[in-house]
Order: C-alpha cells, then sequence, then structure tokens
C-alpha cells in the first residue's frame, strides 16, 4: 500500500486525523523530525482516537534517514507548487506521497528532489493558500486508492 511522509509536521490534530486515515486506508505513515509535538501529545491522541494501534508508523530523525528508505520508490512531493494537478497522475499501490509542514511547506529543495511530473498540487481557487494538511493528504490517498480499485477495502 502507499506510504505517506510529513516533513516536520508541526499540528498535532493534523497528524492525529493522518494516523487515522493511514489506519482506515491500509497507508503507513512516516514522520519526519522535528515535529511540533510530542508523540504522546494529548490532542495527537484525541484525533487518532484509538487507532494509533492499527496505524504503522515510523519516525526519522533527519530527512536523509526517511529518504534512505524510500530511494528505490516513486515519490511525490504534494505541494501548491506543484507543476501537476494530482488527479491527472496514474499512482500505483507502492507509491510514496511527501507532504511539508502547516506553516511553511515542503522546502524547495525536497520538492525540487523529484521529477517536475512528481510534483503533485491539489487544485484550489486562485486567491487561496492551501489546504487543511490532514485534507489534503485525504484527497491525494483517497484518489491514489481508487485508481488502484480500493485494494485491500470493503
Amino acid at each position: 500500500m502507499f506510504d505517506v511522509i510529513l516533513y516536520q509536521p508541526e499540528i498535532p490534530p493534523n497528524t492525529g486525523n493522518i494516523i487515522r486515515l493511514c489506519a482506515n486506508t491500509g497507508a503507513r505513515l512516516h514522520l519526519v523530525k522535528p515535529l511540533g509535538f510530542s508523540l504522546d501529545d494529548k490532542q495527537l491522541m484525541r484525533a487518532g482516537l484509538d487507532y494509533h494501534e492499527f496505524a504503522t508508523l515510523a519516525v526519522y530523525d533527519n530527512w536523509t534517514d526517511c529518504a534512505e528508505r524510500f530511494k528505490n520508490r516513486r515519490m511525490f512531493a504534494v505541494s501548491t507548487k506543484g507543476t501537476q494537478r494530482f488527479d491527472l497522475v496514474r499512482y500505483a499501490s507502492e507509491d510514496v506521497f511527501l507532504f511539508g509542514p502547516e506553516t511553511r511547506g515542503l522546502p524547495a529543495e525536497l520538492i525540487h528532489a523529484v521529477g517536475a511530473s512528481q510534483r503533485i498540487r491539489v487544485p484550489m481557487l486562485p486567491h487561496s493558500r492551501s489546504l487543511n494538511l490532514s485534507n489534503a493528504v485525504a484527497v491525494v490517498i483517497y484518489e491514489a486508492w481508487r485508481q488502484i480499485g480500493f485494494e485491500n477495502g470493503r
């Protein structure tokens, strides 16, 4: 199934919601430090409810360690600066999706670490800044999962 990477996430309820999303879709979640919260944070736990035990979660001390784990996989950088609309890509079950921190998004060097066709964006109205992180992850993961026939879903 898919892998979701949150690069330096800052807001505990967003990560909690994404833990729940991953538990319900079979996606694996990867967090790259520094985190803007403790993994014991009450808001994180509340948003994730009791889904923490059903989610696969890995934490990396830095981007280099995380990137090494996925060096042989197709990775998509999801950003408002993406060059490709997310729904125009044909996804495969082992794809990796990289999302940036809530207040600043992915750094340019991470966006440009993938090919232009793998820099994807979710469409918004021209005056909009960004979607909530957990909403963006949900939109992208559900489209990718839909494309592979909701594999292992019911």
